[in-house]
């Protein structure tokens, strides 16, 4: 196994009074699922997901389709409870899921969490988001402006244990001595900019603890609208002196990076969070309307107050001769 280390920070945000994400950690398995549902479904079916891949057997020649059969497996317990408790009716999960061997890394991916890799400088998305968000920019109908603000952000186009069945975007990546995966939901991503994403992991790529500490850190700050989980493992050549020594979980937060219960600022209510999933065979033609676009619209009535105003003065004027 060529993981050197790990660490996970998750965090109910500054919105939430939950946490719907779960996460696994057992290498060289790593995952997050981040839940979705009324009332407490979420939470429930994340768990359902991550007890899944916790209880499944990792050992397969082929990476992808280990993970494939445990997401669908992860499916099938979601999608039966959901169809026979009405509590949890309509409930699902995202799923990102990193299996290593050797240098090797496979990814299975349904929803919007994402995985990222760090290598030397750089940070590269590995994963697509299944979203009504992402689906709009790939067909020219958003542009990255209008994506990052669009109210619809958390629609989802695919999800685990929403159906019988569920397609999975599963890869592999060759590791290269130092490489750094980041899985993380979307609590962080909607948060915190790629940028500050890969400065805050390039900075700590020796101290998973403090990165994923930091990570959290910054989600908060920049507003911890949605429970926040980020798991980071580094890949080496040369196996760690002792895997304990390297690893810190769970790493929560520092308190002081952190608001008490006095000054979160609850969305009331909190049914449990406000992720939907649309099939993309649903996707509107157009999204509702933009900033930009009502920016062009405040435009348009301010010329016509002008003109109006030119007019009357013009009027005016002609009296008067």
């Amino acid at each position: 196994m060529a993981v050197a280390a790990y660490a996970v920070a998750s965090d109910t945000g500054r919105r939430r009074r939950r946490n719907e994400d779960n996460y696994v950690v057992a290498p060289p398995l790593f995952a997050v699922a981040d839940g979705m549902g009324g009332a407490q479904a979420g939470e429930v079916a994340s768990q359902l997901a991550a007890s899944a891949l916790e209880g499944g057997n990792t050992d397969a020649p082929d990476g992808t389709q280990r993970i494939d059969e445990l997401i669908q497996e992860a499916n099938r317990r979601i999608f039966d409870r959901a169809s026979t408790d009405p509590s949890a009716s309509g409930m699902g999960t995202t799923m990102t899921v990193a299996l290593v061997d050797d240098m090797t890394v496979a990814i299975g991916h349904v929803g919007d969490s994402r995985a990222y890799l760090v290598r030397g400088e750089q940070m590269e998305q590995l994963t697509e988001d299944h979203s009504l968000v992402n689906e709009l920019l790939k067909s020219g109908k958003l542009s990255e402006e209008e994506a990052q603000v669009h109210p619809q952000r958390s629609v989802i186009t695919r999800a685990v244990g929403t159906d019988p069945d569920v397609d999975v975007d599963g890869f592999t990546i060759e590791a290269e001595d130092g490489d750094v995966f980041l899985i993380c939901s979307d609590g962080l991503s909607d948060m915190v900019e790629d940028e500050e994403i890969l400065e805050l992991l390039h900075a700590n790529r020796d101290d998973l603890d403090k990165a994923v500490k930091a990570l959290v850190a910054a989600a908060n700050r920049g507003g911890g609208e949605d429970n926040i989980t980020a798991v980071a493992f580094r890949i080496s050549t040369e196996a760690p002196p002792s895997l304990e020594d390297t690893v810190a979980m769970p790493a929560l937060p520092d308190p002081e990076d952190e608001p008490d219960e006095q000054t979160r600022d609850y969305a009331e209510p909190d049914p449990g969070g406000d992720t939907m999933v649309v099939p993309p065979s649903e996707i509107p033609e157009a999204g509702p309307p933009q900033p930009a676009a009502d920016a062009r619209r405040v435009r348009i009535v301010l010329v016509g107050v002008v003109l109006l105003a030119i007019g009357a003065a013009l009027l005016v004027w002609g009296l008067l001769r």
